[in-house]
């Protein structure tokens, strides 16, 4: 019998409440087959060490219920591009913070904003930013950790609204374990007409010809609910949305994107929400 086609894995971003260990259950429920948690909360400083016991819980119901990827995505208040020394500081300290974190769980990806550039232009950010990222990582053991750089709605002094820019960020990190997570909101919001076949293609080859689809290892599964190049990054439910149903579909049958774990960051108005949206991305990638 030959082997099955290989298909992009889908999954939610699930609640670490009560603790992580809880996590990959959750998910499990929900039918992922790979998941993203936040560590800590994402919009507070401080954050708990992953205990040994969690982590070894953690890991225990992942590969019970066979999830993978399992995704980190990084405090929001981290921001490693800014020139600020104060925020530099606790900026620093919060990411090495996530780097012990997601080792310590045996992730595969930790997904980061590329942060904000505020004065000095947006190649003087980058600098900083991969300055700030090689001293956090200074003596890491990687493992199979992956750091990936996401894809923002751009506008104002936003980086990684273009894929040149993420491509920009990707060289200037040249040496460790790197690749792009990809987000088709905030692609739709920074101007890349997913929606119309010919917009497709010519995103999909501009995202080859810069970052490469090779290092592309997430895609953010989320609808827009703003408009093409409005840069407001503002998630909807799949289907609900300006890109609609069609456009995942495209992105779910793309063999150049096969590779790549589908996460859902869809809100939740309603309970359910989040078995609904992962139910329709099934539907949508030709689940019976």
């Amino acid at each position: 019998m030959p082997a099955a086609p290989l298909r992009p894995r889908l999954g939610n971003h699930v609640s670490v409440a009560g603790g992580v260990e809880h996590a990959p259950e959750r998910a499990h429920e929900l039918g992922c087959e790979a998941l993203q948690i936040f560590s800590a909360s994402p919009r507070q400083w401080r954050a708990p060490e992953i205990s040994a016991a969690a982590g070894r819980l953690f890991a225990a119901r992942r590969r019970q219920w066979k999830l993978r990827p399992v995704v980190i995505h990084d405090n929001y208040l981290i921001n490693l591009a800014g020139a600020d020394a104060t925020l530099q500081t606790r900026s620093r300290e919060a990411f090495r913070g996530e780097l012990r974190r997601a080792a310590a769980l045996g992730a595969e990806f930790l997904v980061m904003h590329p942060g904000s550039a505020g004065g000095g232009g947006h190649a003087a950010a980058i600098a900083r930013l991969a300055a700030a990222i090689r001293a956090c990582a200074q003596g890491m053991r990687w493992g199979r950790l992956r750091l990936l750089i996401e894809n923002t709605a751009g506008g104002a002094a936003r980086l990684g609204g273009t894929f040149a820019e993420v491509a920009a960020i990707l060289e200037a990190l040249r040496g460790l374990p790197v690749g792009a997570c990809i987000d088709t909101c905030h692609c739709f919001a920074s101007g890349y007409d997913l929606t119309d076949p010919a917009g497709y293609e010519a995103t999909i080859q501009e995202l080859r010809a810069t970052v490469g689809l090779r290092r592309v290892y997430v895609v953010h599964a989320n609808d827009s609910k703003g408009k093409l190049g409005s840069h407001l990054d503002r998630h909807q439910h799949i289907g609900r949305g300006y890109l609609g149903d069609e456009t995942f579909r495209r992105l779910l049958h793309d063999p150049r994107l096969k590779h790549a774990a589908f996460i859902l960051e869809t809100p939740i108005d309603r309970p359910g929400d989040d078995r609904r949206n992962l139910d329709r991305l099934k539907s949508l990638r030709g689940d019976a």
